[in-house]
């Protein structure tokens, strides 16, 4: 099958263009928010959102930003006081802001799984398959490990949101 890689920069964009009709598949953190856009399917990993920490924090000032670059140059700046990202995440850019430190504990322990726009069982069903057999063969753990998570966790088999 052909294949087009359609960017966004949030997952928040992916799951508001669900019913558009412009993508076939994605992988996102798992919340209640989200299944009202898309089905969910196997989970492969853990992760954190910006709701979370709404939730975590709420008597913090939160802005949305478009991504974790913006962030992160926003942090430098002196802007913002705290960036909420998975650790995995912060651990990636915690060395290019001077002063920084990751903290204990977390906001959130949910788990990031294949997703397809509503109401389309066959689809889910193929991408649920793929990813039980890419953990079972050790492809998810070596993608991950690829690109620097190798403290990530893969979720067990048949792991459904």
């Amino acid at each position: 099958m052909p294949l087009e890689l359609v960017p966004y920069m949030a997952s928040g964009e992916i799951q508001n263009s669900a019913a558009a009709g412009v993508w076939d598949v994605t992988f996102m953190p798992v919340d209640e928010e989200r299944k009202k856009f898309v089905d969910f399917g196997s989970a492969y990993k853990d992760t954190a959102t910006f709701r979370a920490s709404n939730r975590a924090s709420p008597n913090a000032t939160h802005i949305a930003l478009a991504g974790v670059d913006e962030a992160v140059t926003r942090m430098k700046a002196g802007d913002c006081d705290v960036i909420p990202l998975s650790r995995e995440s912060l651990t990636g850019i915690a060395t290019s802001i001077p002063g920084s430190r990751i903290l204990d504990g977390g906001i959130l322990n949910s788990m990031t799984a294949v997703a397809v726009p509503k109401n389309k069982p066959a689809a889910l069903a193929y991408a649920s398959a793929f990813i039980e057999e890419a953990k079972a063969s050790g492809l998810v753990r070596r993608g991950l490990d690829n690109v620097g998570l190798k403290a990530s966790q893969i979720a067990p088999a048949g792991m459904k949101p």
